[in-house]
């Protein structure tokens, strides 16, 4: 991780309830607080810690006792020193890389309910899209069926499905994927030389930052909290700081935590990458599953300049709220997976024709095209995304309220929100304990990932992901499982601080 300095006043800001009134010396409070906020992901690891002088003034405290906080977490392995960086923020052994229980071996019994992916099943309609579809066979099968730019049709549908949406695009600024991961994995090997800074959110879609390493990528952490979204202080100083070749963020019902990004937020972020010669990667994969409100118009929109100053693209209108005229260089990604079904493997990127052609130029080393069967069933589906979304919106709805409601009756320790949108909630436990909840889950026949698969470097044991998307027979065995789950690996009867020292 590329060492991103942290302000004292927005550390401060992380710490203000950090005097829970225990009887424990201040700088053991403030070594445990901090602790907290780093297990959280909400001071992202890598990060450089304030001075000692200048946190104390931050907190009204003296210089003692941040130094003997700091202390302590260098002790715990929470904070490294290093010649030049200062105090820099880490996990201890036992944390980092922690092996998720998901891809642990051993054979579980009975009738498994795997919540390792949200998902759906398919949607209405599908079935008679693929009989739809076999009409087109006879002509497509007159071409050799090595297609790496995407069918005609279905690049239209898609161009007007963003149009629809506020964002004027036109057919040759997409490009067809297979699946969204794909299109990840292809614009990291494009847009990422070895040694690049990479700003990635905390916690984020985990196969996405595994993509960016594999292609050389140094990662810089920004926050993501599921009750305040991102830290615009934090993200604005991570991208002047690290001048990232590429941020990849998802703001609009981010994948785990389901906050979305506001106007505010995705103005500073498009300014300052305008500025940093940034590309934004806008991952939209969750994006249109809405359940409460309107979606905001797609971040390319709020640049003002279309795809990554693609000409013909028009720019977001003055009420948008967004930047306009910022020039930042923003590729959208899109997929059919999440609102379709999961088998469809179709997913697009929309970009300027200039990076959509270094992307067709390195596309043949990974792969040699998206199948065609595959997309002659999307571009009938496509149009119909809107009547779709509609259809799933209410199931969405029921399966939210079940859940967070039984969570909340049954586990009130727990912190649980009612996300907007989305296919999860992103659960706070209270204690560090992710993997052996979902260890004891597991035994009961219930596979959750746990907090930890999100984070770029480990940490989030404090908080687990819960899919909402299954049948309802089967969010009451989830919930069951889960509240005797709680009860084995100590439950509410274990206070913070025993949990804390449980992992030092």
């Amino acid at each position: 991780m590329t060492p991103v300095l942290l302000s004292s006043r927005s550390v401060a800001l992380l710490l203000h309830e950090w005097r829970d009134g225990s009887d424990a010396p201040a700088y053991e409070a403030l070594a445990d607080a901090i602790r907290v906020l780093v297990i959280d992901g909400r001071i992202p690891l890598g990060a450089r810690m304030p001075a000692e002088r200048g946190l104390a003034e931050a907190l009204g405290v003296s210089r003692t006792t941040v130094a003997n906080a700091y202390a302590r977490l260098r002790d715990s392995g929470y904070l490294v020193s290093l010649r030049g960086s200062g105090s820099v923020v880490r996990l201890p052994r036992d944390l980092a890389g922690r092996p998720d229980p998901e891809r642990l071996g051993g054979v579980v019994s009975g009738d498994v309910l795997d919540l390792r992916k949200a998902a759906l099943h398919s949607a209405p309609g599908v079935a008679e899209a693929v009989e739809r579809a076999m009409r087109h066979v006879p002509a497509a099968l007159a071409g050799i069926g090595y297609d790496t730019v995407g069918d005609p049709g279905l690049r239209a549908a898609i161009a007007a499905r963003y149009t629809a949406r506020g964002l004027p695009t036109d057919p040759s600024e997409i490009v067809v994927t297979i699946g969204a991961q794909h299109a990840i994995a292809l614009l990291a090997r494009v847009l990422v030389r070895r040694g690049d800074a990479v700003l990635v959110e905390s916690p984020t879609y985990p196969h996405a930052h595994e993509a960016f390493r594999e292609a050389g990528g140094r990662l810089v952490g920004v926050p993501v909290d599921a009750r305040s979204g991102w830290d615009v202080g934090v993200l604005e100083t991570a991208l002047r700081r690290s001048a990232p070749a590429v941020a990849y963020v998802m703001p609009e019902l981010h994948n785990p935590t389901g906050a979305t990004m506001s106007a505010s937020v995705r103005s500073v972020l498009l300014s300052v990458a305008a500025s940093t010669g940034t590309t934004v990667i806008a991952d939209e994969t969750m994006g249109e599953l809405r359940i409460d409100g309107d979606a905001a118009v797609p971040l390319a929109a709020f640049a003002g300049s279309g795809a990554s100053g693609a000409s013909g693209a028009s720019g977001a209108s003055a009420g948008s709220g967004g930047s306009a005229g910022s020039g930042a260089s923003v590729v959208m990604i899109g997929s059919a997976d999440k609102v379709f079904w999961g088998g469809l493997r179709i997913g697009w990127i929309r970009a300027s024709p200039d990076l959509l052609q270094r992307l067709l130029l390195a596309r043949p080393t990974g792969d040699l095209g998206t199948p065609v069967l595959d997309q002659l069933v999307a571009r009938e589906l496509v149009p119909l995304t809107h009547a779709v979304l509609e259809a799933r919106r209410g199931y969405l709805r029921q399966g939210r309220d079940e859940v967070v409601g039984a969570l909340r009756a049954r586990l009130p320790e727990w912190d649980v929100p009612s996300p907007a949108g989305g296919l999860t909630t992103w659960v706070g436990l209270g204690r560090p304990v992710s993997s052996a909840l979902v260890l004891a889950a597991r035994a009961e026949g219930v596979v959750l990932a746990s907090g930890g698969v999100f984070g770029p470097d480990g940490g989030f044991e404090r908080f687990l992901r819960v899919p909402f998307t299954m049948p309802p027979a089967d969010r009451v065995r989830l919930v069951d499982v889960l509240e005797r789950a709680w009860d084995r690996v100590g439950g509410a009867s274990s206070g913070v601080q025993g949990s804390l020292a449980a992992v030092v």
